[in-house]
């Protein structure tokens, strides 16, 4: 046998880690294809970390699968080491948290991770709105009808009016990763050109929104806001993030309320 080798000891100094400035959890759908790119592009920020755990899901998008995420959140939350000491941390499903409700999802997030603060998509959309002092809302999502009405009703009952509402009549979560931005760019300026609705609201993380929100903007002339888009925003302004970030709407150019932080 050959004799052990020389193994030098190596000084380590310790440092802050990654996310000095601000840790960032996302529980992210299964079944989901676009948030971790879309997120990571808009809060590429130096001194910001983001980390991911994913939570099962059914592919088949209903209101009763998505409420089925309640009773796997725990676990996912979990997964996200309490060690980071996270900052912000989203559950990263619009139509789920509509059905589990927001109030129900803070509080298992916060189980897991009583530090940190919480969001979620319809949360953020909120917050943007009232950030932008926006009531009147054109709402396009990819879900059946029944997913969109309970949406339409979450939004209506907080105070605002959505007055167009669009939907891709998607029910197979894995299609709805799949259409095209240029379709999400026609539909925006379809339905968001009514003008009683102030702004347009695309929910869903599958949907590829990012990569038009700017051009959408500027066609229809007033803001344009997604699920990964305010939940990004949302996060970054709970940790403290307040840069603005070149392309990504609007809201990207404003601050949280008070009321909302």
């Amino acid at each position: 046998m050959s004799a052990a080798p020389d193994i030098q000891n190596l000084n380590a100094a310790q440092d802050a880690g990654l996310g000095a400035r601000a840790r960032i959890g996302l529980i992210v759908l299964q079944s989901d294809q676009t948030i971790e790119h879309e997120v990571a592009s808009l809060l590429r920020q130096d001194g910001v970390a983001l980390y991911h755990a994913r939570i099962p899901n059914e592919m088949e998008v209903t209101c009763d699968t998505l409420r089925q995420m309640e009773a796997d959140l725990p676990v996912a939350a979990g997964l996200l080491p309490t060690s980071f000491e996270f900052d912000a941390i989203g559950y990263c499903c619009t139509s789920g948290a509509t059905m589990i409700s927001e109030g129900r999802v803070d509080q298992i997030l916060r189980s897991a991770h009583p530090q940190a603060k919480t969001s979620n998509p319809i949360t953020a959309c909120k917050a943007a709105l009232r950030a932008l002092g926006l009531k009147r809302i054109a709402l396009i999502t990819p879900y059946a009808p029944d997913v969109t009405v309970e949406m339409r009703g979450n939004l209506a009952e907080a105070g605002f009016e959505v007055n167009a509402i669009g939907t891709f009549n998607q029910s197979d979560d894995f299609k709805v990763a799949r259409i095209s931005s240029g379709s999400i760019l026609t539909a925006i300026k379809e339905v968001g050109a009514r003008t009683d609705c102030e702004c347009v609201f695309v929910s869903c993380t599958s949907l590829r929104v990012l990569s038009v929100l700017a051009e959408a903007e500027a066609q229809l002339g007033k803001p344009v806001l997604s699920s990964n888009q305010v939940t990004a925003w949302h996060l970054a302004r709970l940790a403290g993030i307040r840069e603005s970030v070149t392309g990504a709407g609007v809201l990207f150019h404003t601050q949280l309320r008070s009321r909302d932080q």
